[in-house]
């Protein structure tokens, strides 16, 4: 089993999933000193998600959060800067440690999936595919938006936080996907989440394009 690590804890009302990229505005003279640390380190902390009604070092054990790789960096002249990070890996918090830092350093454990047949996980994938695809497509027809849905990657794990990166989830559905140590349970969740919404995207942009032309007319 992987083991446990010292990790730099940035916590935030919001989730990073691996893969996508997140900006953020660093202003607080602590998350200022993270961000040279990183930068003069490894470039990575952790994000962890926290809602405003729990304290940060009261947040459970347990808790899943993201690390976080800096991108890009741009320093503001008041000290502020506007960073660019992308999720990595996973990680699950064990506990606070003591440190002369002013930000919050954790203990934490790698945080990976458990096996799953990979059959069960194809089937699910296509399905997931097909429904991104058909939503990508409404959704572009009624900005009147050609660019080309993002390229997805192949393997279902990866897969499942790419598309959760395009999907309009609340925070909390979002903290589920990234709590999930399955492929399989996170495909199914946004083929539920994709599945409410294709219809009616379809027909939105259905009604645009009779709009567009006034009625007449075949509908590209």
């Amino acid at each position: 089993m992987p083991s446990s690590y010292r990790l730099p804890l940035f916590p935030l009302p919001l989730v990073l999933l691996p893969g996508a990229l997140q900006p953020l505005h660093i202003f607080e003279p602590r998350y200022r000193r993270l961000l040279a640390d990183a930068l003069d380190g490894n470039r990575q902390f952790g994000i962890i998600c926290r809602s405003p009604d729990v304290a940060e070092r009261e947040l459970p054990t347990g808790t899943v959060g993201c690390v976080g790789r800096i991108e890009s960096s741009q320093q503001l002249p008041d000290g502020r800067a506007n960073v660019l990070v992308a999720g990595t890996e996973r990680f699950v918090l064990r506990s606070f440690v003591d440190d002369p830092s002013p930000y919050h350093v954790a203990l934490v454990d790698p945080f990976i999936d458990r096996a799953a047949k990979q059959d069960d996980e194809q089937e699910v994938a296509t399905r997931v595919r097909t429904l991104f695809t058909r939503v990508g497509q409404a959704a572009r027809a009624i900005q009147e938006d050609r660019t080309a849905l993002p390229t997805l990657p192949a393997a279902p794990a990866e897969l499942s936080f790419a598309i959760a990166q395009f999907v309009d989830l609340a925070t909390n559905d979002k903290q589920r996907l990234l709590s999930s140590d399955s492929a399989l349970d996170r495909l199914r969740q946004l083929e539920e989440a994709l599945a409410r919404m294709v219809e009616s995207l379809e027909q939105r942009a259905y009604v645009h394009a009779r709009a567009r032309s006034n009625g007449h007319g075949a509908v590209e």
